[in-house]
């Protein structure tokens, strides 16, 4: 009787060291996801952030200014250039 005992304990032993080593293993595979998973944040972080730097380069008013001059030709608009219609004159 007590060999089966000791049997049935040393089964349990194994059963519990072997669950042990499980957990174990999960928890060091979750830590390692955590830390992948952290260190992508701080890389989306770190974009983001420079998204918003040019965001806010871009869309200066005196840059955008200067784009349309340099680029597409634009010149200020002025009183003495504006040319103004009367209603009469659109029929």
């Amino acid at each position: 009787m007590t060999n089966r005992i000791n049997i049935f304990l040393a089964l349990l032993l194994i059963a519990c060291a072997l669950s042990l080593i499980n957990a174990q293993y999960q928890a060091r595979h979750l830590f390692i996801e955590l830390e992948s998973e952290q260190s992508l944040s701080k890389q989306y972080e770190l974009q983001w952030t420079q998204l918003k730097l040019d965001q806010s380069t871009y869309g200066k008013h005196a840059r955008i200014e200067e784009t349309a001059t340099r680029e597409l030709g634009m010149i200020v608009v002025t009183p003495e250039r504006t040319q103004y219609l009367k209603a009469e004159e659109l029929k």
